[in-house]
């Protein structure tokens, strides 16, 4: 058995790391990062990215200025503490930077606006509130005081909803396409402002949800629609290397 740590004369090894990530429900989420990474380190060399001596070094003292390691023999030390050796810690270095390059070039500004051209009605948003109920009548009842009073959705929220966002006056805030289940999203997005819209069920009718529409934003590509695009441009070009390759669980 390969050892991790020794506490008194139980030896925790690598087995025992390996069982404990998968029936904690981490293992797949970390070889599925692991695999990600590999594949952008691959296609960044195919795609003749280039990282130089300069790059590797700069980064490297980066890592060692954030670590308080000021010392070479500090740095020496720190690897050995972690049974990682010079070359390990270079191949990482390099590895993190092919990896940061490839996907600037994958998430760059222009691919950016492009994707945006392309897409720009998902990028719609809208600021919504809700009240979330546990039966059908009580949520009926709901619709009629909220109807009468509409000034009055803040105060019924934090007094009977029984969902998170009780505190914050039924408060949900600004989401964008692709939030929401299918069938109310369709009917929130064309909703007015200021119109209640429900009550919904939830599959299972343990709960019924009305939603207030608070303001409607027009698509715009601001800082929450950019990194939420970049996030997609990474995600769809992923997949799209994945298929590229053999992939087997072992």
């Amino acid at each position: 058995m390969t050892e991790i740590v020794r506490i008194d004369d139980e030896i925790i090894g690598f087995e025992d790391f390996v069982r404990t990530l998968k029936l904690s429900g981490q293992f797949e989420s970390l070889v599925e990062q692991i695999v990600r990474d590999k594949l952008t380190v691959k296609a960044a060399k195919r795609q003749g990215i280039v990282v130089s001596p300069e790059d590797i070094q700069e980064r490297a003292d980066q890592f060692r200025r954030v670590q308080g390691l000021h010392r070479a023999a500090d740095m020496n030390n720190y690897l050995d503490a972690l049974r990682i050796n010079l070359d390990e810690f270079e191949t990482y270095i390099t590895d993190t930077l092919y990896q940061e390059k490839m996907l600037a070039r994958v998430c760059s500004d222009s691919a950016v606006e492009d994707y945006f051209k392309l897409n720009f009605p998902k990028f719609d948003s809208i600021e919504i509130s809700h009240v979330v109920l546990d039966t059908e009548g009580k949520a009926k009842e709901m619709i009629s005081v909220l109807e009468d009073d509409p000034d009055s959705f803040e105060e019924m929220a934090r007094e009977h909803s029984i969902a998170d966002t009780r505190d914050k006056g039924g408060l949900i805030g600004k989401v964008l396409r692709g939030s929401l289940k299918s069938d109310i999203e369709a009917k929130v997005f064309n909703a007015q402002v200021g119109e209640l819209l429900g009550p919904f069920p939830s599959p299972d009718r343990s709960f019924f949800e009305i939603f207030r529409v608070n303001a409607k934003h027009p698509a715009r590509l601001d800082e929450e629609s950019s990194a939420e695009i970049r996030r997609l441009l990474k995600e769809e070009w992923l997949l799209a290397r994945a298929q590229e390759h053999i992939i087997e669980a072992r």
